[in-house]
């Protein structure tokens, strides 16, 4: 008997452990892939890292799950993309999550508000089709911007939690240096692809585009968040070959018969991107992501100068 009670005690005592150390660690609310990823990395393997969203769910559109107001009730920091992106569901969220610590900063950070943004528009107007009044928000397509919202999410752990401010000073350092190199192995991939004309499904590739210096030369969609339209797509039969558009770029959520139909009637070669961490098999990390991103457009296009198929 006195086996067993001790047995007990010692059992009782590892539970009690184990359930404050579980309430000590950070509890992070991420609403997309890409900021669970970066979050797990900064606030290592003892945070607790909720994600709202999945690799091949469309981030515009999201229900307001009570799941999810039950995560942000007990976040200490609500980490999201922002720039408009989660306009439809992040506030729901936040106010009926009533949890104070993440209404604002520190506990609130939104990724496009930390760096610059492209493709602000010079007229709000609905009739434009879904545009975002403060810019483009697909930050996270941009390693570059990356790096700095890496930061910017390293000052706010240590802000919020200062007792771990060294683990997580440290974890930023080797994924900067890590990252650094990453960015430069990845440019000098990518390198072959330097002022290629492609069109895109919706503008969720412009920072990539950006960064390696693709040419956007057309839009599946008549207009941002529009399906595609029959006129419009027979319209851009015209443009793959005035502007002589080798690739044409979609996600899995986009569906890939507009981009199917164009390249039947074009010599432009679809290739379907994964558009976030986890998107598909080879893209597990944010490191995979962008080797995926890179090795598929670099492959398409190679395959599609040396046979004129299309995918």
């Amino acid at each position: 008997m006195k086996s067993i009670r001790y047995a007990l005690r010692i059992f009782s005592l590892a539970c009690f452990v184990a359930i404050s150390q579980q309430a000590l660690a950070i509890n992070i609310f991420t609403c997309e892939p890409e900021w669970h990823a970066l979050a797990t990395e900064i606030a290592g393997s003892e945070a607790n890292v909720y994600v709202a969203t999945s690799a091949n769910q469309d981030p515009h559109h999201v229900q307001a799950r009570p799941s999810l107001i039950s995560a942000v009730r007990r976040a200490d920091l609500v980490f999201c993309t922002g720039g408009g992106l989660e306009s439809g569901w992040l506030p729901v969220l936040l106010s009926k999550g009533s949890n104070p610590k993440v209404q604002r900063a520190p506990g609130l950070l939104l990724a496009a508000e930390q760096v610059a943004l492209l493709e602000k528009p010079v007229l709000l107007d609905r009739a434009e089709g879904d545009i975002h009044a403060s810019g483009n928000p697909h930050v996270h397509l941009d390693p570059r911007r990356i790096l700095i919202i890496a930061e910017k999410l390293k000052d706010r752990l240590i802000e919020i939690d200062a007792k771990d401010a060294n683990g997580y000073q440290k974890r930023f350092d080797a994924f900067h240096q890590r990252w650094q190199k990453n960015i430069q192995h990845w440019e000098q991939q990518a390198a072959p692809l330097r002022n290629t004309p492609v069109i895109v499904h919706h503008r969720s590739w412009s920072y990539l585009l950006d960064w390696l210096g693709i040419r956007q030369v057309g839009e599946l969609e008549p207009k941002p968040g529009i399906p595609p339209t029959p006129a419009h797509l027979a319209s851009l039969i015209s443009t793959t070959q005035t502007e002589h558009a080798q690739l044409i770029l979609f996600t899995r959520y986009n569906g890939d018969k507009a981009a199917k139909w164009l390249t039947q009637r074009s010599d432009a070669c679809a290739v379907e991107l994964p558009f976030t961490v986890g998107g598909d098999d080879d893209s597990a990390s944010l490191d995979e992501l962008f080797s995926r991103l890179i090795d598929a457009l670099v492959t398409t296009q190679t395959n599609c100068k040396k046979s004129g198929a299309h995918d």
